[in-house]
């Protein structure tokens, strides 16, 4: 009787076990949470380098309030599936007064652990990378600092630090999310062929704001998740204190808003299109220019 109650307890516990496993969509290859480190004092799932310092009771810290920094936490396996969701705890804060920087950089890339002058990381990226900017360069944008943008290429574009990547910008907003009393957070969603979507908790804890939509992306079969940031002459505390990653179901198909497309259309074909218009203004003046002088001749024709 003993042993018959004890192989149907093992049958439950299994059975409970695999339920919570088909339930639980979470990524363990992809998240990392406290103490970050085992004993060996590495990660199974993460490496990261540079400057970066591992406090296992509070934060991951990329850089400190120290100039010329550069860190990064990069995920050792690709990440794979057409649908999934990243959350990430980040804090950016330092002793600093009205100047601090630069930022720091979430990445879906093919590239992985390549220090760069892209938030630490390399320019000319094959992928996605999310630039959280606390630095204004350019000084002469409509926006405000801190602003979040989204930035897809495929490994042809450069980024221009001096114009705060405002030439290959996909999608961004401004959001104060430095030095703030409570968590602040962001959550990445990607459907492949669909659409990508960035909310950002920084107003109040528990409250959500949608950054950007944007349609019809497709990020490269083979990515990796990472995160980096750097200082100059200016610096920052950039902290990752939580990254979790789960796949999701598939969403509906949605069809990009026509101002999305407006805005997604290649530079060059503007170029072609303005260039288009001034050619045919041009003709048009030249018509009417050949229409009076004909106009003109034959009144002074009829006067003699």
């Amino acid at each position: 009787m003993r042993s018959v109650i004890a192989v149907l307890s093992t049958l439950l516990v299994a059975c409970t076990t695999l339920v919570l496993a088909q339930g639980n969509n979470n990524m363990r290859t992809h998240s990392i949470s406290m103490p970050y480190i085992d004993d060996e004092l590495q990660n199974r799932w993460f490496d990261f380098g540079g400057n970066t310092i591992i406090n296992t009771n509070h934060h991951i810290r990329l850089t400190s309030t120290k100039q010329s920094q550069l860190g990064y936490l990069w995920s050792r396996l690709p990440l794979i599936g057409d649908n999934f969701q990243i959350e990430f705890e980040f804090k950016v804060e330092g002793s600093s007064g009205h100047l601090y920087g630069d930022g720091f950089a979430m990445w879906l890339t093919k590239q992985r652990m390549t220090p760069g002058p892209v938030f630490g990381s390399v320019d000319r990226f094959e992928g996605m990378g999310i630039f959280f900017d606390t630095y204004d360069n350019e000084r002469s944008h409509r926006h405000t600092f801190p602003y979040v943008m989204a930035m897809l290429n495929d490994g042809t574009k450069s980024y221009d630090n001096g114009k705060d990547g405002s030439d290959t910008e996909l999608a961004g907003c401004e959001a104060d999310f430095r030095a703030k009393g409570f968590p602040t957070r962001a959550r990445f969603t990607y459907h492949k062929g669909n659409y990508v979507q960035l909310e950002l908790q920084w107003r109040q804890e528990d409250e959500w704001d949608q950054c950007f939509k944007a349609h019809n992306v497709v990020l490269p079969e083979q990515i990796y998740l990472g995160f980096s940031a750097h200082t100059g002459e200016v610096t920052d505390n950039h902290d990752i204190i939580q990254v979790t990653t789960k796949s999701i179901p598939p969403a509906v198909k949605e069809a990009a808003p026509r101002q999305e497309k407006v805005k997604k259309s290649s530079s060059s074909g503007g170029v072609l299109s303005v260039l288009f218009k001034m050619m045919l203004a041009g003709g048009l003046v030249g018509i009417l220019f050949v229409g009076y002088r004909y106009y003109d001749q034959k009144n002074r024709m009829k006067r003699f």
